[in-house]
């Protein structure tokens, strides 16, 4: 029964993993593509690092509502058996929706950047590129995205 749990545990994992989307400068949606975009320069103020939180879909509530009403219907006989899989099934969809949160959660910056023409805007996306204050920088706008980039 334990190797079951585990190897459930590990599917689930996979799956969220799997779900989570992408907040990278880098990472476009299939849609951005061949859209007119805006772009600004500036130069970096200041660099933040911050947390991004994870994904909070169905999926993790219902993968571990599954999981604990199948591993609550294995305790005892009856109506017992009954009651253990809905108490299961109650605390591993709980549980799912927590794991889902924390297993799709990314570390992110918050890019500050005063621009070429005058203002000072901040942006916040995954830290998957470096930023130094004093660097020139683009920023890329195509209406609800913004992205900075080298």
């Amino acid at each position: 029964m334990r190797y079951i749990k585990l190897a459930c545990l590990i599917v689930i994992t996979s799956i969220l993993a799997a779900c989570a989307s992408s907040n990278s400068g880098s990472v476009y949606k299939r849609d951005d593509a061949r859209k007119v975009q805006t772009v600004k320069t500036g130069i970096v103020e200041s660099v933040r690092q911050v947390k991004l939180e994870g994904t909070k879909s169905p999926v993790g509530t219902v993968a571990g509502g599954a999981i604990g009403g199948i591993a609550g219907s294995s305790i005892g006989g009856g109506r017992g058996s009954a009651i253990a899989a809905v108490i299961g099934a109650v605390a591993g969809g709980l549980a799912g929706s927590a794991a889902e949160e924390v297993v799709t959660r990314k570390d992110g910056i918050e890019i500050t950047v005063k621009l070429d023409g005058g203002g000072l805007i901040a942006i916040v996306q995954e830290a998957d590129e470096a930023f130094s204050p004093g660097e020139k920088v683009r920023i890329v706008e195509n209406g609800e995205t913004s992205r900075v980039s080298h």
